[in-house]
């Protein structure tokens, strides 16, 4: 019975829309940096959006506290004038997850802090 009690395991997670379209933007690369660990940023994985636009969760191991770089490559995404968004998370609750949505078009990319 306790196992059943468990929560999933914590993920980091993402959902690019392309709202000029308004629709998924898939085939989107999105890369995990951790950024407290080295002397520069380790990258830990990297996927592409599905064709919903998501990464159900770009970690492949337990989340751990720490500094973490989401990058996301929208250079293929037609008529773009932006071509990478980075954004920089502090992770401190490690029993939680984090979704980071990025919202693009052409002129313009938004992030925020989903769940």
């Amino acid at each position: 019975m306790a196992d059943a009690a468990k929560s999933p395991r914590p993920t980091i997670s993402t959902h690019v829309l392309d709202t000029e379209r308004g629709m998924p933007a898939q085939g989107v690369r999105v890369a995990l940096y951790r950024l407290d660990v080295a002397e520069k940023p380790v990258r830990m994985t990297q996927a592409l959006t599905d064709a919903d636009g998501r990464i159900a969760d770009l970690l492949e191991r337990p989340l751990a506290a720490g500094d973490y770089r989401l990058e996301f490559d929208v250079a293929h995404e037609e008529g773009t004038f932006f071509t990478r968004m980075s954004v920089e998370l502090r992770v401190r609750d490690v029993t939680r997850s984090y979704h980071v949505p990025l919202l693009l078009s052409t002129y313009s990319l938004t992030t925020y802090r989903g769940s």
